[in-house]
């Protein structure tokens, strides 16, 4: 019996493993990537077992396993697939970086994460977001699409961008959040003058984070609060922009992508001056003829004095217009002029006003790229070509960008990988900035005569090469006194620049056991420039030429060991051991002619008409050295802790106290796994606290010398105007952050939301000083600001078919900025004293960046009182304060959002981008001078009567006649009662501009509503592609900037300034908005 029944057993066993080898069999298939490339080295796994098996090199693989069985497909930079074993062909599309690895984002360090690990606000964005809708500056391209992110242009062709992440952290120092490409930290900051950042002229040169070519972008990472950045130490403060690049992947043959598209652009009427077009030249009847609006000279050379514009005056309050009166003008007074030379000509209007200077602008890019590799090794190589034509005339920037990146796994263990990066950008005519002849838009905005007809300016320029301006110093004197001709500006006093810049790494990894690797890496960023300014002989400013040669570089040496162990099954320990040495160093030297130039057009230091003084030279070399660890302890995939610690060393603090330690601790919880609710998706709750920092530049810890030109054979030296600090500490930031992430609804409706305090302690500030001390300020730790707020990520799916897709993405933030306290009750600080009497201010109690000047005097009920009496020009004008160091202003917004909508129909796709800012001020100096000098429309309108406002006011208050002037001022008498008396508006001293108003008149509310961007693409499908050689295609129509939808800045674009840099929420010689249009195209073959 036993026998028989162990012969039962054996025959059963027999069975069941005949009826198991019966149910497998060979399950082949092709693993390609999205473009339809088959990937070799892909490993296919049978779930549960060992049995597995690799692609060849046609993305081809073979495997035994059953019906019943799941195949898993894994690929390193690829979304690993699970696919159902149930035909005997199993076909493969693996999904690229652009959306790999689900839920990892690049932290500190280039350490990939997982992000529901993170204790900590991140917030990513795909290389498409800034590369469809290019902009001249990829860094523009992330307006609204970052809550936390404030994006600040400049306006300027080709300038720079102010990249701020939670506020302004330094009183006087760096604000702009640091950038970093794979790895390699790249220095954002611009090598404006200091002329230039306070607005007394000169060329916004833009920023060097311009130099990455959005093309070559994969994925962009905002790290936004200190715990994020610790790893960083003491540059950690400002938050950073993670930048992963694209990278080759292992296929058959060689992927080929080409991308061109062509945009042109227009200025936006609304941000253009909207000029009157009835009155002349002249600041009111105070000339030579008998209605005193005229001078007289003999220009005819008949003995008889004729009827001259006023030359010298560069106002619009004149006599009105009228075709029957010849009067001679700046075109009777060149001789050059042969047509008009001693003629008198209508006066009326100029047929072509100042805006008729601008023109269409094109931007052209066209890159190619080309990928591929084996199992073992990846590359990708692109070329990028940016040619862009400014508006103006004689302005252009040509930008040619070539990147390398490449791996190769030297064993099973140890991958060497190098990128190389190599950008060289030239500018021409780029414009010039503030309160500047220089600058056109000075003229343009604030000083300008009506009767000039700018075509015929150009015409005069162009047939003599004559800088030949509408504003000369008289009939005797032909040199400009304050405006030159635009298109000598143009053509002859313009800027040139170039920029040759190199960044990379190279690295090995080395996989020493399954949990634990090593790293080494040597990053580098290094660029010399060359920047040169030309006035030329003629100009209204002394003639010269400038030059300028900077070389800056900053080298990274990094050693890291990575642990990733499974301590149980729950329990998971995983972070990093390193060390960076980082090595910044930069040199400089400018010079200028001297006195003017000898001869005319030669810009050269050797035809200066008097010997230049000794150039400005500068050379520093600075060392930090940092140890740091980060740990991260992960209970059963849904609760975090994780702690960071880095002791960094810098040569530009005091040797005897130059290291100083920061840390962060941070933990995140996901509920939704602790809850059973078939709504909810994904719930996270998360913490931290971190300290980091902010080192100092050098040379300020010790004092130095200037060395001047030496006098008579003997050296000159002097003490510098700021007193270094033997005692100088880092700056130093504590922080915490608060953050719930939750989406319902298999993740189509989400959202993340953060609340964070950073306290931004030992200010560096130069503090005024007596300059009985030899010194006009000294360096001192000197404050606090404190920086509060929330921010609100939501994105939702409200409609989805399988045709049709709707997706809506939401972004808000709300910074709240003060400054806490400064130095032993310093009441004030300034931090720019600008043109229009204006500052900029950091005030304890106060936020930091607040407006001063002068205000209205207000009555009780908070109304601005007006003058009830005075002289004709004074009365019915705004009362106002005697001082101009009342606060006025405050650059901060209120708030700031983003909302992207994105509409796809099939192959179609209709995308588009609406940018918002409630609040902040700017002051205009363009309307504060341009309002005195009657250019603008509203000037010689008409008032509440019917009547010009530029006619003589009749009656008295209370008793105007029917035909009466001038206007009447919204506010009160000083007993808070209506102002009903009206003031002269005939004159420059109106009761607008600058010699009447206070300065508070002409602070705006920034906010604005636009349509920053707005796509709309086709991307063919299977059928075309296949009558096709590319494997995928697509056709884009593409705009930016298309239309302001609500502003409160007249005729000037509220995002208009001067530069990047710490001085904002002031314009002078604003540029307006380009509404750029284009096309874009894509292939992939």
């Amino acid at each position: 019996m036993k026998l028989k029944f162990n012969g039962i057993l054996v025959l059963l066993v027999v069975l069941m493993a005949q009826l198991t080898f019966a149910q497998e069999r060979t399950v082949t298939g092709v693993v390609s990537d999205d473009a339809g490339m088959p990937i070799p080295g892909v490993s296919v796994l049978v779930k549960g077992t060992k049995s597995g098996a690799q692609t060849d090199f046609d993305g081809k693989y073979a495997i035994k396993a059953a019906p019943s069985q799941i195949l898993l497909f894994s690929y390193i930079g690829m979304k690993t697939q699970s696919l159902a074993a149930s035909s005997t062909v199993v076909n493969v599309t693996m999904i690229g970086t652009a959306v790999e690895l689900e839920g990892v984002v690049v932290t500190a360090l280039g350490i990939k994460r997982e992000k529901k690990a993170l204790g900590y606000a991140t917030q990513q964005v795909s290389g498409d977001e800034v590369s469809d809708v290019k902009s001249s500056n990829f860094v523009n391209s992330l307006s609204g699409k970052i809550a936390g992110l404030d994006i600040k242009t400049s306006g300027n062709f080709g300038g720079s961008t102010q990249v701020v992440i939670r506020g302004n952290n330094s009183i006087a120092g760096n604000n702009q959040a640091l950038f970093v490409v794979d790895g390699v930290p790249i220095d954002n900051g611009n090598s404006n003058g200091a002329s230039q950042q306070s607005g007394r002229g000169g060329y916004d040169y833009g920023n060097a984070a311009s130099d990455i070519n959005p093309d070559d972008i994969e994925s962009i990472n905002v790290l936004k609060g200190a715990a994020a950045t610790a790893l960083y130490g003491s540059r950690a403060s400002n938050g950073v922009v993670m930048i992963v690049l694209k990278k080759g992947r292992s296929r058959k043959g060689l992927g080929v992508t080409i991308s061109s598209s062509l945009t042109l652009g227009n200025a936006d009427k609304e941000t253009l001056p909207k000029y009157q077009n009835k009155y002349g030249a002249g600041y009111g009847p105070y000339y030579d003829s008998a209605d005193g609006y005229f001078n007289l000279a003999d220009i005819n050379g008949d003995g008889i004095d004729d009827l001259t514009t006023p030359f010298t005056e560069d106002a619009s309050y004149g006599a009105a217009f009228d075709p029957s009166l010849l009067v001679y003008q700046w075109n009777s007074i060149y001789p050059q002029l042969t047509e008009t030379f001693g003629k008198a000509t209508p006066w009326v209007a100029g047929k072509n006003n100042p805006n008729s200077v601008w023109g269409t602008s094109s931007t052209a890019v066209n890159s190619v790229s080309l990928d591929g590799g084996t199992d073992k090794s990846s590359f990708r190589l692109g070329f990028t070509n940016l040619l862009a034509e400014g508006n103006l005339p004689n302005s252009n920037i040509k930008r040619n960008t070539i990147t390398f990146s490449g791996s190769q796994d030297l064993s099973d263990k140890l991958t060497a990988s190098a990128s190389f990066n190599f950008i060289k950008a030239d500018g021409k005519g780029r414009n010039g900035t503030g309160y500047s002849a220089g600058n056109v838009m000075q003229q343009f905005r604030q000083w300008n005569q009506m009767n000039v007809d700018f075509g015929a300016q150009k015409d005069a320029y162009f047939l003599t090469g004559d800088n030949i301006t509408w504003n000369p110093n008289g009939p005797s004197n032909l040199k400009p006194i304050y405006s030159d001709n635009p298109y000598w500006t143009f053509y002859e006093n313009y800027e040139t620049d170039t920029r040759s810049r190199y960044f990379g790494n190279v690295a090995l990894d080395n996989k020493i056991t399954d949990w634990l690797s090593a790293m080494v890496r040597f990053s580098f960023d290094t660029y010399s420039e060359l920047q040169e300014e030309r006035i030329n002989v003629g100009s209204s400013d002394v003639s010269s030429y400038y030059r300028r040669n900077s070389n800056v570089s900053e080298y990274n040496y990094d050693a890291m060991l990575n642990f990733n162990k499974d301590l149980t099954e729950k329990l998971n320990l995983e972070g990093n051991i390193g060390f960076n040495l980082r090595n910044n160093v930069r040199n400089s030297i400018s010079a200028q002619t001297n006195g003017g130039l000898n001869l005319r057009s030669l810009y050269s230091l050797s035809n200066s008409v008097t010997p230049i003084n000794a150039p400005l030279e500068y050379d520093s070399s600075s060392m930090v050295d940092g140890e740091y660890i980060r740990a991260s302890l992960g209970y059963d995939g849904f609760a975090f802790l994780e702690g960071s610690y880095r002791s960094d060393r810098s040569s530009t603090l005091p040797k005897a106290n130059n290291r100083f330690d920061y840390f962060s601790v941070s933990g995140s919880l996901v509920f939704s796994q602790l809850v059973d609710a078939p709504w909810l998706s994904f719930g996270k709750v998360r913490a931290n606290y971190a300290e980091v920092g902010s080192a100092t530049d050098p040379y300020n810890v010790f004092n130095t010398f200037n060395i001047g030109t030496p006098f008579n054979g003997t050296g000159i030296a002097s003490n510098p105007g700021a007193q270094a600090n033997l005692n100088l500490l880092p700056e130093r930031q504590e922080s915490y952050e608060l953050g719930l992430e939750m989406s319902f609804l298999n993740r189509r409706v989400g959202f993340d939301v953060s609340y964070y305090n950073n306290q931004n302690i030992n200010q560096i500030t130069a503090i005024p000083l007596s300059t009985s001390t030899g010194y006009s300020q000294a360096l001192l730790n000197a404050g606090t600001i404190e920086n509060k707020g929330i921010e609100v990520q939501f994105n939702a799916t409200p409609f989805k078919t399988t045709d049709f897709k709707w997706d809506l993405n939401l972004n808000w933030t709300q910074n709240k900025s003060l400054v806490v306290e400064l130095l032993n009750g310093i009441e004030n600080l300034q931090l720019a004293s600008l043109q229009g009497g204006i500052s900029i201010n950091a005030t304890p109690g106060q936020p930091y960046g607040t407006i001063r000047g002068s205000d209205f005097i207000y009555a009780d009920n908070g109304q601005p009182i007006i003058n009830q009496t005075g002289s004709a020009s004074r009365i019915g004008t705004y009362q106002r304060t005697g001082s101009s160091n009342n606060v006025i202003g405050d650059i901060n917004a209120d708030w700031k959002a983003g909302l992207n909508n994105s509409f796809t129909y099939k192959n179609l796709n209709l995308s588009f981008l609406l940018d918002m800012q409630k609040g902040g001020d700017v002051f205009s100096l363009d309307t504060w001078y341009g309002y005195a000098t009657g250019m603008y429309d509203f000037s010689a309108a008409n008032n509440e009567l019917g009547n010009p406002v530029r006619d003589i006011v009749t009656g008295t208050p209370g008793n105007y006649g029917a035909n009466s002037g001038g206007v009447i001022l919204p506010g009160v008498a000083p007993d808070g009662t209506t102002n009903t008396v009206r003031a002269n508006a005939n004159i420059y001293a109106n009761a607008w501009g600058y010699a009447r108003a206070p300065n508070k008149l002409h602070v705006y509310d920034a906010g604005y509503i636009k349509l920053r961007e707005a796509s709309l693409t086709y991307n063919f499908g299977a059928k075309t592609l296949d009558r096709l050689p590319f494997t995928t295609a697509s056709l884009s129509i593409i705009g930016r900037n298309l239309w302001i939808i609500d502003k409160n800045t007249p005729y000037s674009d509220p995002e208009a300034g001067l530069s990047s840099g710490n001085v904002q929420g002031y314009q002078s010689g604003a540029y307006p908005s380009i509404r750029e249009i284009g096309a874009s195209l894509k292939l992939q073959f």
